[in-house]
């Protein structure tokens, strides 16, 4: 990046790192359908994420509903490929219009403040709601963070890998039941329950595999 630099090139490149945190700024968005649930995820308080700010995975300091990636990839899901560009970038959320990647000051003055959680945006009423309390209570963010944290640190905690296992279980069942009993679409899985905690593992190479209807996992 060059110092001189005063404007978007269109590189591409804050595109590909991931998808904008939304925040109540653009809950207009989402009222109005420039965005919709199909195309949101969350992150629960813990997980790691890609940070804008620092450039780094960092674990979040509370809920988050971010634009998705495409496909299993974090590029954000508006970004076209073909030109470079934003599909909704007269419409774009407050993040996207603040950032600025020779000057990152702007992003700075709302990185975390005021951002939207599930409950903020899932009307009144909706079962989604309760499909979210059921997973607090299944898989709670906290204890999915402390036993993460405490898998990884050294030497690795036996206990904690035992409890991620039960997790990782859970996790599944939950979101199955959801799928194919409650007929939850299958569509909006990521924005209701966030990315399936086998995934959020395998960032840290931890491997999963069914054998005869029971899963194993493979720890590095």
């Amino acid at each position: 990046m060059s110092i001189q630099q005063k404007s978007c090139r269109q590189c591409g490149t804050c595109c590909r790192k991931g998808g904008p945190a939304l925040h109540h700024q653009d809950t207009d968005l989402l009222r109005e359908g420039a965005i919709g649930y199909r195309q949101l995820v969350t992150i629960r308080a813990g997980e790691f994420v890609y940070s804008p700010v620092s450039g780094a995975l960092e674990a979040a300091v509370g809920e988050l509903v971010k634009i998705t990636g495409r496909g299993g990839e974090w590029t954000c899901l508006f970004f076209e490929e073909s030109r470079s560009a934003c599909g909704i970038y007269d419409r774009r959320p407050l993040e996207c219009r603040l950032l600025k990647c020779w000057d990152p000051g702007e992003l700075l003055t709302v990185a975390g403040r005021d951002t939207i959680r599930r409950v903020d945006i899932v009307a009144a009423g909706d079962p989604v709601l309760d499909l979210i309390a059921h997973q607090q209570r299944e898989c709670p963010a906290e204890v999915v963070a402390t036993a993460t944290a405490g898998w990884r640190s050294e030497p690795a905690n036996e206990k904690c890998r035992d409890l991620l296992a039960d997790l990782v279980r859970r996790d599944l069942a939950l979101r199955n039941h959801a799928i194919v009993d409650l007929g939850l679409p299958a569509e909006v899985e990521l924005f209701v329950f966030g990315r399936p905690l086998f995934r959020q593992l395998a960032g840290f190479g931890v491997g999963l595999r069914e054998v005869d209807g029971h899963i194993e996992f493979l720890w590095p």
